[in-house]
């Protein structure tokens, strides 16, 4: 949910899931900050873990498909994306692959199950010619990677970088009033090499022109925390039960990648 994937001929990816550098595992905590209510007084954190997250709508098994358009080094690029999502209310299963004639797919998976907290992933995963992949060792404690990156604790609400969006999604539409425009929320967010804390801000409701057609969509975006993080803008849309509608990432270099939804079935 994407989230994005640069195309398989490139083994960098450029969406939510690519490498964002470490963050302070002492603020990889879930919260959310309410935004100023005037500009003079900054809010107060508000912690939002276990049971204090808040209603959840978890949607429904789907599949959505996805033009994708970038541009990689200066060169422009079409491809083709799709994202599945199956659940039994208990165990769920993710998968975002992008695909390109000739140059094969690059896949990336999350498992686990479905808790009171919502989505809480076993095992990431992130194919291009070989997997990589990182597990949530829930029993210890931490993270570990396939790549014998060192271990991460593992914080209340931890995503991988597929699971993350479709964890806001559930959150927000359980109950979009919780976060209104300005609203900051804190995952900590694991790839197949660390865990970083991601910090998401509310923007608001926006109007978007897909090519699935129109549809009214809440944006949030990433907001990076040194330079060569990456810029991620993200559009919920109510009328997909608040899966990506759009997912738009901007690299440090400024590559650029931009999935867009076309189309809805049955997974």
């Amino acid at each position: 949910m994407a989230s994005t994937a640069r195309p398989p001929a490139t083994p960098t990816s450029t969406a939510p899931i690519s490498a964002a550098g470490a963050d302070s595992a002492a603020d990889a905590a879930p919260h959310t900050t309410p935004a100023p209510a005037a500009p003079p007084a900054p809010a107060a954190a508000a912690s939002v873990a276990g049971s204090a997250i808040g209603p959840l709508a978890i949607p429904g098994s789907t599949r959505l498909r996805y033009i994708v358009r970038g541009e990689s080094r200066g060169r422009p690029y079409q491809v083709n994306a799709s994202l599945s999502w199956q659940h039994d209310g208990q165990q769920y299963d993710a998968r975002l692959e992008v695909s390109a004639w000739l140059l094969g797919a690059r896949t990336q998976t999350s498992r686990g199950r479905i808790t009171g907290d919502g989505i809480a992933p076993l095992r990431f995963g992130d194919r291009y010619r070989s997997e990589q992949a990182a597990h949530f060792q829930r029993d210890k404690g931490v993270i570990s990677f396939s790549s014998n990156a060192p271990d991460a604790p593992l914080r209340p609400g931890a995503q991988d970088r597929l699971s993350v969006l479709l964890q806001l999604g559930a959150m927000i539409g359980g109950d979009a009033q919780r976060y209104p425009a300005g609203t900051q929320i804190q995952i900590q967010t694991a790839g197949t090499r660390e865990a970083d804390l991601w910090s998401f801000r509310v923007v608001g409701t926006e109007s978007l022109q897909l090519p699935g057609g129109p549809m009214q969509a809440l944006k949030l975006e990433r907001l990076p925390r040194r330079d060569y993080d990456q810029h991620i803008e993200v559009w919920l849309a109510p009328t997909l039960d608040h899966l990506p509608a759009r997912v738009r990432i901007t690299q440090g270099n400024g590559d650029v990648v931009d999935q867009q939804w076309l189309s809805r079935d049955s997974p």
